[in-house]
């Protein structure tokens, strides 16, 4: 299930399957359930239900991930938008390709 790509799951089997990471990192920082719990400021029944791929609240989650040093991921999830090239041209406005007078009489 490791190269299954992500498209291809249904919704609750990407929650388990970032449960399954979520339990597998912090097994390796070597905490407890209860451990990341309490440095979290979240109960140990959602780090439970995380790990088991069950549904939590984006806030809680955040922290979770903030406990455990991986909330820079969130830039590689969710890119910033760069400037595309057709709304770099809308604002810098019309560019002057040439100058005219006004004929006098």
């Amino acid at each position: 299930m490791q190269n299954d790509m992500w498209t291809e799951l249904s919704d609750p089997a990407i929650l388990q399957k970032i449960g399954r990471r979520m339990r597998d990192y912090r097994m390796r920082m070597e905490m407890t359930q209860g451990e990341l719990a309490e440095k979290s400021g979240v109960s140990m029944g959602t780090i439970v239900r995380m790990e088991q791929g069950s549904a939590i609240s984006t806030l809680l989650f955040i922290s979770v991930l903030r406990t455990m040093g991986l909330l820079e991921n969130i830039e590689v999830l969710l890119p910033e938008l760069s400037i595309s090239p057709i709304q770099m041209r809308k604002l810098q406005g019309r560019k002057v390709k040439r100058i005219r007078h006004k004929k006098e009489d």
